[in-house]
């Protein structure tokens, strides 16, 4: 099987052995979540220079158009949640300071991107503080690196998310005339695989190296340092959480509304999490009347046909189609997702659904009025070196990856990649069905 031309012909084999590669990576991610694998990278995805620009830049301007969907959907936060059918139960930690909402909404993302027959086609954002991806991407960077050196030929290139996000603390410190005392919020207990606080510690020592203040805080410690009166000395930080997550572990988010209120600026803020929900990309998919030609051409092109789902009418190339209906006549080339969800978890590929299966979860998400329809883009492959942990061998395998840029402030940082060894495709995900993770670098 080829290669798909997006992804160039540039192949990185280490002449390495595959025992020493295997050390190198394991001690560089132990203790961040990533899960024991039988199988590891031995090399890096290398792309051309032109594809990884152009990940980037198409993130960039579907991220602006989904923070202007929000917007658009009403002046006040009750209105865009009623426009998105949801509530404040969804997304309780609200500022009270609806510009600074608006202004750092889109500060950190992390979009979701396969590469179809037609190249990169991106299948949903992740918007928020808590995305997953930037501390594992660091230490496959640092993993790389050193090994190419060991090779004495060091000619690819990346960008460092931890340099990124310090960048973007810096700028939101230096336009709110804030001093640059971070607090770090999240659990160790929402961390998968580990216990250890160096997933948080990795990170907090660049920022150290980098003239910050900044400590971690779980949130029963941060309910202490309100009660001490320390958050006055913290003027904003990382929100490095997810509601969802939480609530099943029963942490209580009280500490952080707090937090909040005494004008420690966490990011990114509530808002975020609209852009995130998969609604706002259906609404991008189908049209709004203040974009430009020019930007639905881009949604045409670089975003799967994408519905919000009901007994509805919608548009289809040139055709009117009743949306019920069809999607339950397509079911193989359709896709049903929930508008909350992660991890993959509230992801329905029609095509792996019995007839039965797949109309109950459509009938369901009709009357929830919560999901979209997207359309199924079969991913393109890449050849990478694999090393199995019986086998002293590199073994190079075609697998299908999903490609996920992150955006802090606009700023590149780095682009993060999760994949089956075995070439399988499907739901990609990590946590949710296993998937393994590596970094995608490009050429100098």
């Amino acid at each position: 099987m080829r290669d798909h031309p997006w992804f160039g012909d540039e192949h990185l084999t280490l002449p390495l052995p595959a025992p020493q590669i295997r050390d190198v990576v394991r001690r560089e991610i132990r203790d961040t979540g990533v899960p024991p694998r039988d199988a590891l990278p031995a090399a890096p995805f290398v792309i051309p220079r032109c594809s990884y620009r152009e990940l980037f830049h198409i993130a960039n301007v579907l991220l602006d158009l989904l923070r202007r969907t929000v917007l658009h959907l009403g002046v006040s936060t009750e209105g865009r949640l009623a426009a998105l059918g949801t509530t404040r139960e969804d997304y309780p930690l609200f500022l009270d300071d609806l510009f600074l909402e608006e202004r750092y909404a889109a500060c950190m993302a992390r979009p979701d991107v396969v590469v179809g027959a037609t190249g990169p086609k991106f299948l949903e954002f992740n918007v928020s503080g808590a995305v997953g991806g930037p501390v594992e991407a660091h230490c496959l960077q640092r993993a790389w690196h050193f090994l190419e050196h060991r090779t004495h030929h060091s000619r690819l290139c990346y960008d460092d998310p931890f340099a990124a996000r310090a960048w973007l603390f810096r700028a939101v410190c230096g336009e709110l005339d804030l001093p640059p005392r971070l607090a770090w919020v999240g659990s160790t207990r929402d961390l998968y695989h580990t216990d250890s606080t160096r997933y948080f510690d990795l990170e907090l020592d660049y920022l150290h190296r980098q003239g910050f203040v900044a400590d971690h805080f779980e949130p029963e410690e941060l309910a202490t340092a309100l009660d001490a009166g320390l958050p006055n000395g913290y003027s904003a930080g990382l929100r490095h959480f997810t509601i969802p997550e939480w609530r099943e572990l029963g942490i209580d988010t009280a500490p952080v509304a707090q937090a909040l209120k005494t004008g420690c600026l966490l990011l990114s803020p509530q808002t975020s999490a609209l852009l995130a929900n998969k609604k706002t990309l259906g609404l991008i998919s189908e049209g709004q009347p203040w974009m430009s030609k020019a930007e639905q051409q881009v949604v045409d092109d670089y975003v799967p046909w994408t519905r919000v789902l009901g007994d509805r009418q919608v548009t289809r190339e040139a055709d009117t189609i009743e949306l019920g209906p069809f999607t339950l006549e397509h079911q193989e080339h359709l896709v049903l997702k929930r508008g909350i969800g992660m991890k993959g978890l509230q992801v329905v590929l029609g095509r792996d659904c019995s007839p039965e299966q797949w109309s109950d979860h459509v009938h369901t998400a009709i009357t929830a009025g919560d999901s979209v329809v997207q359309d199924y883009v079969e991913p393109g492959r890449c050849r990478l070196d694999i090393s199995w942990s019986e086998d002293s061998r590199v073994q190079p395998e075609q697998v299908a990856p999903v490609l996920s840029p992150f955006l802090f402030g606009g700023r590149r940082g780095g682009l993060w990649a999760r994949f089956f060894a075995t070439g399988q495709t499907g739901v990609i995900s990590r946590e949710g069905y296993g998937a393994m993770e590596n970094v995608v670098l490009t050429t100098a």
